[in-house]
């Protein structure tokens, strides 16, 4: 696989989804990537406007790109959710393999005018980089929620989603399908779940016939995965799960080392609670067979969850 292209017709052909997994700092990205390496699958690292703020756009596209290449393997970035043209402009100088252009805040038709005229300035500066889109209401901020957040706008339709496509020429597609950025208290207790609506994937799908990503997957019932990847479904984005995994890594090697200062003796913890996630998550949406099911992260990789 030569490129993210590549691997998303790979991908789609072979039934399976590249996992997408958002990162902050070098102990995500160090998880990320063993996982991937373990299962030898492609994954997408992605850094959204404020995690690329934090750890520097052309600092971390150097750092993924020194690491494809030094080990031959198929790791690219995505500069998620960038609601701005000066910042997506930013990422596509910095050499990243995708772009989230995300105005679905705005009405449709301005949506689609700025994302058409974004693309024709991005493909200027790399005509390989791959530009998402995406139309209808899945909230905002991967964190933990009391209670579902509003959607008053609704989810996509596929008219929606052939106007947006045709109208723009975006590479790939994220709709709402019943997919929620961040998580709920009792998501992550293991109580609930989200549910998706994977008739409309299917026919989004058909209707727009470009590859399609689900945002927000953190939470969603495994049974719903394996559907959507079914029905259309080629990237799938994880991130709240991540950060709650991270966290709880870092609390443990904090209190089993408690005069600890050395950073690299108290963050492998961090590491491994992360890398079990990604584990679980690319082992379901690559269909590969053996371990625990993703369904077991709550009680297995996020310990102390029910104080949340």
């Amino acid at each position: 696989m030569r490129n993210l292209r590549d691997a998303l017709q790979r991908a789609q052909q072979r039934g399976t989804a590249i996992g997408h997994f958002n990162i902050a700092d070098s102990v995500q990205l160090k998880a990320v990537l063993a996982a991937a390496q373990e299962l030898n699958v492609p994954v997408l690292v992605g850094v959204s406007e404020g995690e690329r703020e934090f750890i520097g756009v052309r600092q971390i596209a150097a750092l993924v790109r020194s690491l494809r290449e030094e080990l031959d393997f198929p790791i690219f970035l995505n500069a998620d959710h960038t609601h701005s043209l000066p910042n997506a402009v930013a990422a596509a100088k910095a050499g990243f393999d995708a772009i989230v252009f995300d105005l679905s805040a705005l009405p449709l038709e301005e949506n689609v005018r700025q994302t058409k005229e974004a693309i024709e300035v991005l493909k200027s500066i790399n005509p390989g980089i791959l530009v998402e889109g995406e139309i209808g209401d899945i909230g905002t901020g991967s964190e933990i929620h009391d209670a579902p957040p509003d959607l008053p706008r609704g989810l996509t339709t596929p008219e929606e989603a052939k106007q947006f496509v045709e109208s723009t020429h975006v590479d790939i597609l994220a709709p709402a399908v019943g997919n929620m950025h961040g998580m709920l208290k009792s998501m992550i207790r293991g109580q609930t779940k989200k549910h998706l609506d994977i008739p409309r994937i299917a026919k989004i799908k058909s209707a727009a016939r470009v590859p399609l990503t689900l945002h927000g997957g953190s939470g969603t019932d495994d049974e719903h995965f394996r559907s959507a990847i079914a029905a259309g479904i080629n990237i799938i984005h994880i991130n709240t799960e991540l950060r709650v995994a991270w966290r709880r890594g870092l609390e443990e090697g904090l209190a089993k080392q408690p005069n600890e200062v050395v950073p690299y003796k108290i963050l492998p913890l961090a590491v491994e609670s992360v890398k079990q996630v990604v584990r679980s998550r690319l082992r379901l949406f690559n269909r590969v067979e053996g371990l625990q099911p993703a369904s077991a992260l709550s009680s297995q990789t996020l310990p102390g969850a029910a104080e949340l």
